[in-house]
């Protein structure tokens, strides 16, 4: 028994007064504001959990099909470069039913429209009528969507995705490349030679990235500066 003997808890004796009788209003406050503030956070935190092994999931029923096989290396290879895993579903949204529900619940969440209410019916990506309308159509909306994305975190995915302030990292381009290529063998019921298809590729994602890239460069100056002060 230590020197101070026992202590023991227990409600304030008579005549006393309990210590949160004897805090003050502002103390009060600021407790009950810390105490809401943890809260908040652990229910983010478990959110944010639940969101992040639904995406796992659903990019994992993605992989379980023999057809999309191919792609697991260099899902894996973005995931090793931290890439938000909600780009990568916007990615494969062209293709997969799953993934396009979890872009268009990802939309829910912000509170904002789904890209088929917002895109241009006007615009053609092809010249010449060489797309079928509604081929057109459900790929204006992906690019949509994957500019709706970016637009949310875009700091976070061009650092993961940029290796310097104008390239892409070829997994993106690969990855991209041949979710394009089986959009085509779905709904033109014809293949995009490769020799196509990255031309094709590379220019989308630039119309996609290049509003963004002052970021990147933005990001550079600053980590040389840094560079420079130390």
């Amino acid at each position: 028994m230590s020197e101070l003997g026992d202590f023991e808890l227990g409600p304030p004796q008579e005549g006393g007064e309990s210590a949160q009788e004897g805090l003050s209003e502002a103390a009060k406050s600021r407790f009950a504001a810390s105490a809401k503030a943890m809260k908040d956070q652990r229910k983010k935190e478990k959110q944010a959990k639940k969101k992040d092994d639904q995406v796992a999931k659903t990019i994992i029923q993605f992989l379980h099909e023999d057809k999309y096989s191919h792609l697991f290396a260099l899902i894996s290879k973005l995931v090793a470069r931290n890439c938000p895993s909600i780009f990568v579903l916007a990615i494969l949204s062209l293709i997969n039913e799953d993934c396009l529900k979890a872009v268009q619940e990802y939309f829910k969440e912000h509170e904002e429209p789904n890209a088929h209410e917002t895109v241009d019916e006007s615009m053609s990506l092809f010249e010449g009528g060489k797309l079928e309308e509604q081929s057109n159509r459900l790929l204006i909306e992906w690019i949509t969507r994957l500019q709706m994305v970016l637009t949310h975190d875009p700091e976070r995915i061009l650092h993961s995705l940029l290796v310097d302030e104008k390239h892409l990292d070829g997994s993106v381009l690969q990855l991209t490349i041949f979710v394009l290529q089986e959009f085509f063998r779905k709904e033109e019921k014809k293949d995009l030679p490769y020799e196509k298809a990255q031309p094709l590729t590379a220019s989308i994602l630039q119309t996609i990235f290049e509003p963004f890239l002052h970021i990147a460069k933005k990001k550079a100056l600053e980590s040389g500066k840094e560079e420079e002060d130390e």
